[in-house]
Parts: structure tokens; C-alpha cells; sequence
């Protein structure tokens, strides 16, 4: 048994699976696999995710399938997607997610957004960062989901590598470097969007037998 997990980029499609994976294979009584498929960016993937989870749950071997998790970063979504007025990170969550559910129409579809991009959750422990970057997190770091829309987690990142390491972090090999050190188990404490997503596919799991 399977998800089929629909991202937006490199780092997502070359991280996560095994990141989610050390979270609920011990939770569960046999191990489950997660297939990412990247769609190719923020504005194909908003028009591509409802065709193709409906296109994976009616795969021939679609019993093999708990269910299709979609994953964008809501700090990446398209302007022309939801009004542009809409600041609010709760009201925008709530609407996307709605928009993409409906257009999908499948019961074994869940759209989740990272909030405000999946680096909040390598922001969940320092400890994994030089000790020189450590030392410039700014407050908000300790709630990671925080990290705003003025300074995304990723652009915070990009200013404290260039000014300690004079270097660009670099989102495709740091990233995956930095999800293979990070304990899901710490993110999922302190990023509340991340548990939502972790204790839902728990629980298809375990109701698909698992």
C-alpha cells in the first residue's frame, strides 16, 4: 500500500518521501510506501493537481493507493489563483484549499500547504544548521510556521547563508542535506500544519489496514 504524493519541485519530490516515512513507519504495522510525482512548479501545479489525482485514482492498480496527498507551499500560490487582497494565511489556506479539493472531486484526495513553505519545517530544529547561522535566527524561528510572507523561510535562509556562509543556500542540495538530519518527530511539535497533514495520512493508513 501506497500515497501518491503530488508536489511542486525538486526539493520536495528528493526529500519528503523518506522524511514522512521515518514519522509513520513506526506508527504503523507495516510500512507504507510515498511515490512523489513533481508537477513542475506552482502555476502548473494548481492547473495539473485535480486531473491528476482523479488520473492516479483510477490507475489500474489504484487498490494499491491509501490516497493522493497534494503539497504546495503557500507562500508559492499563482497571484491569479486566489484574490491577491487575501493576506490572511489562515483565509488563504482555507480557500486553496477548497478550490483544489472541489476541482479534484475525490474522496481519497487531501490538499495540504506547508505554511509557509516546507523550509519552516528545517527551521523546527536549529540544531541542524551551523552554529554561526544558529546564532542569527531571528524569534520567530521558534514557532517556524510564523516565518512570514515579508521573509519566507527560504529567503531567510538565502540572507543568512550569503552573510555567514558567502554563500547561496541552495534549495535542491542543501535542502534534501537538511531534511535527512531533521527528526520528523520535532517538526511535527512545532509546526502545526505539518501534524495536520502527518496525523491525517496516519489515520488513512491505519482505516486502509495498515
Amino acid at each position: 500500500m501506497r500515497f501518491i504524493l503530488l508536489v511542486e519541485g525538486d526539493t520536495e519530490h528528493a526529500a519528503l518521501p523518506e522524511f514522512l516515512k521515518r514519522w509513520l513507519d513506526p506508527k504503523l504495522g507495516q510500512r507504507v510506501g510515498i511515490r512523489a510525482v513533481n508537477l513542475g512548479g506552482n502555476g502548473e501545479y494548481v492547473k495539473e493537481v485535480a486531473k491528476m489525482a482523479a488520473k492516479q485514482l483510477n490507475d489500474p492498480k489504484r487498490q494499491e493507493i491509501i490516497a493522493v496527498i497534494g503539497l504546495l507551499d503557500l507562500y508559492r500560490l499563482p497571484n491569479n489563483f486566489i484574490p491577491s487582497g487575501l493576506s490572511d494565511a489562515q483565509a488563504r489556506y482555507d480557500l486553496a484549499k477548497q478550490k483544489l479539493e472541489g476541482e479534484a472531486g475525490e474522496a481519497r484526495f487531501r490538499q495540504f500547504f506547508a505554511v509557509h513553505e516546507v523550509e519552516a519545517w528545517i527551521l523546527s530544529d536549529p540544531s541542524i544548521f551551523h552554529r554561526d547561522i544558529r546564532k542569527e535566527f531571528p524569534a520567530p524561528v521558534r514557532n517556524p510556521e510564523s516565518v512570514n510572507f515579508d521573509e519566507p523561510p527560504a529567503r531567510l535562509l538565502e540572507r543568512l547563508y550569503q552573510k555567514i556562509l558567502r554563500r547561496r543556500y541552495k534549495k535542491t542540495v542543501d535542502g534534501p542535506k537538511l531534511f535527512s538530519n531533521l527528526d520528523p518527530e520535532v517538526a511535527y511539535q512545532k509546526c502545526p500544519r505539518l501534524k495536520e497533514m502527518l496525523d491525517e495520512m496516519l489515520r488513512l493508513a491505519m482505516d486502509s489496514g495498515n
